[in-house]
């Protein structure tokens, strides 16, 4: 996830917070094109990027969390 991050961030000249609400954009979409049996798989892969709250939900990490 670092390496995607720093991409946007040199390639794209996004800033943090643009590459936040684009990693949101980019966990819900998967989440809409992936069965649902597969949503543990995706969960695994972006979980450096959107720990679990205490809802159960996903939630973007703190900035320190994404980028380091």
């Amino acid at each position: 996830m670092n390496e995607l991050v720093k991409k946007l961030r040199e390639e794209a000249g996004m800033t943090d917070d643009q590459i936040s609400k684009a990693m949101l954009i980019l966990k819900d979409y998967i989440y809409g094109k992936v069965p649902p049996m597969f949503s543990g798989v995706v969960d695994k892969f972006l979980k450096d990027a959107f720990p679990a709250d205490k809802g159960g939900k996903t939630a973007p990490a703190k900035e320190e969390d994404i980028l380091d």
